[in-house]
């Protein structure tokens, strides 16, 4: 088991922590870990050590199963033996030429992105993991930026009024959005394409916008949000026109896994932003539910705040290593025998993530789909 170096210079994060190493040597695994693996997220070389991994320089040549937080890069795959695994957010949507190499080399591969969302896959569930850590991010981003209080405050001076919120998407970022501006005393008002999500932004002290009526009523499958049609898209951007002229700070989460992000503020409904607000767009690297966000950039549009935040737990290394790291031993633990990995392709948790195996590609409806941006 390899718990390697990323191959990204700007991903600080690391497949496993000294306790994922922990858990794996005593499911009988023999884990190797790159030296300096864990340097950017907080994890000494000897606190793998006292984990019982084995530091090493070069492990890809050397394991059965690589763990990694993104896609390895080609010449790691050429190196490892064949029958070997690869597990990680292998981002497969449309990635032909991954696909491709794996099947050449006979590697099984586990895509996270593509874990189902059912009681048993909870506890491996990456994408959640990493997307609670990018809500509350998001919030504590728009509280540094924005020109005044979150909070409602009385003072000789005067009393300050609160700031007021609006979430867009009440997945598990917005959803913790809603509980970390909260916590900081905002207003937070939600808009969802999902009526159900209703109760839950409730409990969490949000205010729910009730999605336009319209024929087509979009939900979810597998426990994501589905696509929208435009009819729907439209109404509910007319909608949100009159929320944005009260806000003061927008938090963008909505996604459809392999799709572009639906674009929900338009160039002309920035208007209705008053200078000095702020937003935060989450889905900016699948191209974005505002317009004119860039990833990785804070763009100043007439006193408005634009922030592409893209790879937001890449800026809590710690935590976000810790909770996936977690995720993957939830995960190994349920085909893990004697310290070997046996996958079994029929296994409803496998039917879905099992990207490749035994050299033929499990998902061919994703390898083809096209890229989201």
């Amino acid at each position: 088991m390899l718990i390697p170096r990323e191959g990204r210079p700007d991903e600080p994060r690391v497949a496993g922590s000294p306790e994922t190493a922990r858990r794996l040597v005593g499911k009988g695994c023999v884990v190797l870990v790159e030296s300096g693996a864990g340097r950017a997220s907080g994890f000494s070389d000897q606190d793998y050590r006292q984990a019982g991994a084995e530091l090493v320089e070069d492990g890809w040549g050397h394991c059965h199963v690589a763990l990694c937080v993104g896609a390895p890069d080609p010449g790691r795959l050429e190196a490892m033996a064949t029958g070997s695994t690869v597990i990680g957010l292998l981002a497969p949507y449309g990635n032909q030429a991954l696909v491709q190499q794996l099947n050449r080399r006979k590697l099984s591969s586990l895509s996270l992105e593509l874990l189902p969302r059912i009681s048993r896959a909870q506890a491996m569930d990456a994408l959640s993991s990493q997307a609670n850590i990018a809500g509350y991010k998001a919030v504590l981003l728009a509280a540094a930026a924005l020109d005044r209080y979150f909070p409602m405050l009385m003072t000789a001076a005067g009393t300050v009024q609160p700031a007021r919120v609006l979430v867009l998407g009440a997945g598990v970022a917005g959803l913790q959005a809603v509980a970390t501006a909260r916590r900081l005393g905002a207003v937070v008002h939600v808009s969802d394409i999902r009526p159900a999500v209703k109760e839950q932004v409730e409990s969490l002290g949000g205010r729910f916008l009730a999605p336009p009526q319209v024929t087509e009523q979009p939900a979810e499958s597998g426990g994501y949000a589905k696509q929208a049609s435009d009819a729907f898209l439209a109404a509910q951007r007319r909608q949100l026109s009159d929320q944005l002229g009260l806000a003061d700070v927008v938090i963008c989460t909505a996604q459809v896994p392999g799709l572009r992000a639906p674009l929900l503020i338009s160039e002309a409904m920035l208007e209705r932003l008053r200078p000095g607000a702020v937003v935060v767009d989450l889905a900016v690297n699948e191209g974005g539910n505002c317009a004119a966000t860039v990833p990785g950039q804070t763009i100043d549009r007439k006193g408005v705040k634009l922030i592409g935040a893209s790879d937001l737990p890449c800026t809590v290394p710690y935590h976000a290593s810790c909770l996936y790291g977690r995720n993957l031993a939830a995960l190994l633990e349920q085909y893990l025998q004697d310290g070997v990995l046996e996958l079994d392709p029929q296994d409803p948790l496998l039917k879905d993530c099992l990207l490749t195996h035994g050299g033929q590609c499990h998902r061919d409806d994703i390898v083809n789909a096209s890229r989201c941006v």
